[in-house]
């Protein structure tokens, strides 16, 4: 549900624009306003979750979100709907963290916790592309409004599962929350993510981002200051010390920046340049969840208690690089079975064996106490890796377009080619940042193999 919502408004956006009277300058913040405050809010959401217990933060979370979905369904105004898209966002920075802890410190078989992250691994991986095909089903037979109202049946759902099955877990006794460290980590955060927004419609060299990029660098320097002096630490930096973990962190970042450029990219071509309706769209991209899916749960979650991690993460990330490559073969005439689909699946099942091992790795051996703030930690890893990696590159589609277009005319047909010859290049680029990604996994998580649970 959290990662859905990062995605599923994309398809609605036409939508929700026409319906509110939303501006061209401003439809941007029906998705930045969800992702500035998720992004933004992850590492007090993970240590608040450490300090009042997971279940009731769990708890708080899904009633919150499901609150804030609902006010965004019913929203009359786009003020009304920006701001329940940064509620939702709050929440999610709660959500995100609590559920990953939940499982680090529930399952600790080697064999249960594979199959444990295998499912959330696949669940991770897949949510973006199930948040499209959810947002083109629901726009084209229902409304707009029902890609925030599904969230409310969802949480509800979850919500009953919670309260029968979760056992509550208190939170650590004594400890306080260090509120410096969460002005400056999330000030730092947001000025960062905001940053990062901003560079898609102004450039990385508009004096708006540099400030912005300068302050969140600032903040974040003071928070790490902060951290390492006071008693009760945001983020307690030993954490960041684990070789496996910091290269699980550094993986993470980097394989999402490619990825979910991917997303952005294909959405648009097959909307603009194949002319598919948004059911169409969002149907399109169902081979590359089942691959995810299939990538996850029976390969990683099958070898994970085998092999050494960066065994499955090397080859996924390798894998999902070569997808990428085979991308950059389309043209505006390209068919979907022989141009797109065996590079969806190639894409797919590299993302299923990648995401499910850096999870479990980067939570692993991590005490009680900590594993809500670490698994918020994994969760912004990700979150500022997409929106790094999305602003990135969609910066070099749009400059490769405006090239092409300038040395070849601006006739129709040149226009079409122009979009997919930026986007290909775009690609090019995301395949080289899931080879670095490989690289480092390769390099820096040596973790072994996980032994068996003894009696």
């Amino acid at each position: 549900m959290v990662i859905l919502d990062a995605t599923i408004v994309n398809i609605a956006l036409p939508s929700a624009q026409r319906d509110l009277g939303i501006s061209d300058g401003d439809r941007q913040w029906m998705v930045t306003s969800y992702t500035l405050a998720f992004g933004g809010l992850l590492l007090l959401g993970g240590r608040v979750a450490d300090l009042v217990g997971r279940k009731r933060a769990f708890v708080v979370g899904l009633v919150g979100f499901a609150a804030a979905s609902a006010l965004g369904g019913a929203a009359t105004t786009p003020a009304m709907l920006f701001g329940a898209r940064a509620l939702q966002g709050v929440f999610a920075a709660v959500l995100a963290p609590t559920a990953l802890s939940i499982l680090t410190t529930t399952f600790g078989d080697p064999r249960e916790r594979a199959r444990a992250f295998g499912s959330y691994g696949a669940i991770a991986g897949s949510g973006s592309a199930l948040g499209l095909i959810a947002g083109g089903l629901l726009t084209e037979h229902l409304d707009w409004r029902w890609c925030l109202y599904v969230n409310v049946p969802i949480a509800g759902a979850a919500l009953a599962g919670a309260l029968v099955l979760l056992r509550d877990q208190p939170g650590a006794r004594g400890a306080r929350l260090d509120v410096p460290g969460v002005l400056l980590g999330s000030g730092g955060l947001l000025a960062f993510a905001h940053a990062v927004g901003e560079a898609e419609p102004r450039g990385w060299s508009d004096p708006r981002v540099l400030t912005l990029l300068t302050t969140g660098a600032a903040l974040l320097t003071g928070f790490v200051l902060r951290q390492r002096a006071t008693a009760y630490p945001l983020l307690p930096l030993h954490i960041l010390k684990d070789r496996d973990r910091a290269g699980c962190f550094l993986t993470i970042a980097l394989a999402t920046g490619g990825m979910f450029g991917m997303f952005l990219f294909m959405t648009y071509s097959f909307q603009v340049v194949l002319g598919y309706p948004p059911m169409r769209t969002g149907l399109a991209f169902l081979p590359l969840t089942a691959a995810i899916i299939t990538g996850s749960t029976q390969i990683s979650a099958r070898l994970m208690h085998r092999v050494p991690p960066r065994l499955l993460i090397v080859p996924g990330t390798l894998l999902t690089a070569t997808g990428m490559a085979t991308l950059t073969r389309l043209t505006v005439d390209s068919a979907y079975v022989t141009g797109v689909l065996p590079a969806l699946v190639l894409t797919g099942v590299g993302m299923g064996m990648t995401f499910m091992p850096v999870f479990s790795t980067a939570t692993a051996g991590v005490a009680p106490h900590d594993s809500g703030v670490t698994s918020a930690t994994v969760n912004t890893a990700q979150q500022v890796g997409g929106s790094l990696g999305t602003a990135l590159l969609n910066t070099i589609a749009t400059t490769s377009a405006t090239a092409y277009v300038t040395a070849h005319g601006r006739a129709a047909a040149t226009v079409r080619e122009s979009v997919v010859h930026g986007y290909t290049t775009a690609l090019w680029w995301a395949a080289a940042i899931l080879l670095l990604a490989g690289l480092l996994a390769a390099t820096m998580v040596t973790a072994k193999a996980p032994r068996p649970a003894t009696a």
